[in-house]
């Protein structure tokens, strides 16, 4: 790992990185990849999968789950009780000014081209169609820049062995709004990557791209690319990741100038026997200055996580939930203070 530059910039940013634990979730696993966002002022959690019968490699297998947790101040109980129209997960989720907007997903059958958002009014959730994506997908990455969301990559089918290469938005703002399809990145195409915005621009962070083994079966190739996209000017290729991130807490934090990948599974452990005692992911920080084009590899955080969204939500950076090693998932709820 570098060690931390002598840059004032850096050395404050580390000294001030505040991490505190929110109430934990009131499920005794916690979701991976869940729905997350703010609405009216609560943030909200929907969705998810998790193993609540057993780790798959003692004969478990993945559940897909429809539950909403509203939780509407910091210092308040999370409610309980309200429901999807269907379980989903490894969906995209941003916060508009209207509600969560949730994008995509599936269960074990299949992915979906729905679009949706989730509203706390008067203590109810509501739900709001919205048009849908122009292809079913999942473990795709997504965020928001003015009233403009961006989706790239992804997976079109539970099963594919091919990532996708795809790049749309979504302009709330538009009288009639509808998805348009965009230039992609110049790189591999990719899934679980990590998405961000910053001063203008859309960022697209590693991500694992996809291909077929010996068996038929999808097989990942762990990237540590890195690109931004800037509205009328296209995409430009940035400096690698000090190592890959696949599935890290995305979006990216933006703190002091910089975009943070917080964790993620560098795929150096991806054959680890037993599974049972996988260590963890990656528990450091990956810090990125566009100025300089320069990343930075920041001492360790609290987090070791992958499938997690993140929220901001009272100037704080909340990550919700996620695995914290391979197939086990938590309910706990991170945040970090912005400045």
């Amino acid at each position: 790992m570098n060690t931390i530059p002598n840059n004032p910039k850096i050395a404050a940013m580390v000294g001030n990185l505040r991490w505190q634990q929110l109430p934990p979730l009131p499920d005794d696993f916690g979701f991976a990849a869940p729905f997350a966002g703010e609405s009216g002022g609560a943030l909200i959690v929907a969705g998810g999968a998790n193993f609540p019968n057993g780790m798959i490699w003692d004969g478990g297998k993945k559940a897909w789950h429809d539950s909403v947790f509203i939780l509407p101040e910091p210092g308040g109980k999370w409610l309980a009780g309200f429901k999807l129209a269907q379980p989903i997960a490894y969906g995209v989720s941003v916060t508009t000014s209207n509600g969560v907007l949730c994008a995509g997903g599936g269960d074990a059958h299949r992915n979906t081209r729905e679009v949706f958002l989730l509203q706390w009014q008067d203590s109810r959730l509501k739900t709001k169609p919205l048009p849908p994506l122009p292809k079913s997908l999942s473990n795709a990455c997504g965020a928001i820049m003015g009233e403009t969301v961006y989706i790239a990559g992804g997976i079109e089918t539970p099963d594919a062995t091919n990532a996708m290469k795809n790049f749309w938005s979504l302009d709330l703002s538009a009288p009639t709004p509808a998805w348009q399809e965009l230039p992609p990145w110049p790189g591999p195409a990719r899934m679980l990557a990590i998405a961000g915005i910053y001063r203008g621009s859309f960022y697209l962070f590693s991500g694992t791209d996809l291909y077929p083994d010996a068996n038929g079966k999808p097989a990942r190739r762990y990237l540590s690319d890195a690109y931004a996209y800037k509205p009328g000017e296209g995409w430009k290729k940035l400096s690698d990741l000090p190592r890959p991130a696949v599935a890290a807490p995305s979006p990216a934090i933006v703190l002091d100038n910089h975009l943070l990948v917080v964790s993620g599974d560098d795929g150096r452990l991806v054959n680890f026997e037993p599974k049972s005692k996988h260590p963890g992911f990656p528990n450091d920080v990956l810090a990125y200055d566009a100025a300089l084009d320069q990343w930075t590899q920041l001492p360790e955080s609290p987090l070791s996580r992958a499938t997690a969204p993140v929220v901001d939500w009272h100037h704080h950076a909340v990550v919700v939930n996620g695995e914290v090693h391979p197939g086990v998932r938590t309910p706990q709820v991170w945040e970090l203070e912005l400045h």
